[in-house]
């Protein structure tokens, strides 16, 4: 997963955690959904979006397909307009494959039940397409916002601890427990599910950091993590991405 901060807080996480990595033809972007628009579960099956390094192209056949298959659910452009959990991701992407395509999906749901839900239906999808193409899950997600940086560290190492252990009830409990700040929990959730059903066991901690490592205050931060989760069998093509936190 990328976080979705400014570059200048959270670049250097992002650009560690992908560079862990071979990206493939396409990249299935998780999201929470700040503005709170559309649908509880949008995704956008065709089109592209523009960035600085281009087109990056919505991968239509494999999108089309999610949404045939999935219960929840719904095309809806409406969700992605003026959301930057996904779209500051596409650039750091394109930067180390220029051609990737994307499938975005903007997720205001917490429910926990339908949430494990549609992990499971895109693990099947992407199980089907593995055949053919290599998907990667990416998860975008912040975690404690403007705390200080003794107290946001440890709260947000409960946090992947649970993430680590592709614990998506864990890290439900976590959240309440100790009050953790963490605005994309829910595509977090939707990726270890889906990761668990694809096969993975285990994530790996990439790289983890403050904003107050950057800036120098220490008193008010937003932590940033790095999480790969490889797939057990090498030929496959598996990996989850969990960063960070944004900064103003």
């Amino acid at each position: 997963m990328l976080p979705h901060a400014g570059y200048m807080y959270s670049g250097a996480v992002a650009a560690k955690t992908i560079a862990a990595i071979t990206l493939p033809e396409t990249v299935l972007l998780l999201g929470p959904n700040h503005t709170g628009r559309g649908e509880a579960f949008s995704i956008m099956t065709e089109g592209a979006w523009q960035t600085p390094f281009g087109q990056a192209e919505i991968d239509m056949r494999l999108a089309k397909k999610l949404l045939a298959r999935s219960r929840l659910l719904r095309e809806d452009a409406s969700a992605h307009q003026d959301e930057h959990s996904l779209e500051v991701q596409v650039p750091l992407l394109q930067y180390f494959k220029s051609e990737v395509k994307i499938i975005p999906i903007a997720i205001s749901a917490d429910d926990l039940t339908q949430l494990q839900v549609l992990g499971n239906e895109l693990a099947t999808v992407v199980r089907e397409a593995q055949a053919e193409d290599s998907v990667l899950l990416a998860a975008s997600s912040d975690m404690t916002h403007y705390e200080p940086q003794k107290q946001a560290k440890a709260k947000d190492q409960q946090a992947i601890a649970a993430i680590l252990d592709l614990n998506e009830e864990d890290l439900f409990k976590r959240i309440a427990k100790f009050d953790i700040s963490m605005c994309g929990y829910a595509p977090v959730a939707v990726m270890l599910a889906a990761a668990k059903a694809l096969g993975a066991r285990k994530g790996e901690l990439v790289s983890y950091q403050t904003s107050g490592d950057v800036s120098g205050d220490f008193s008010s931060v937003v932590g940033y993590a790095g999480i790969i989760i490889p797939h057990p069998d090498p030929r496959i093509l598996l990996r989850g991405l969990n960063a960070g936190i944004e900064k103003g």
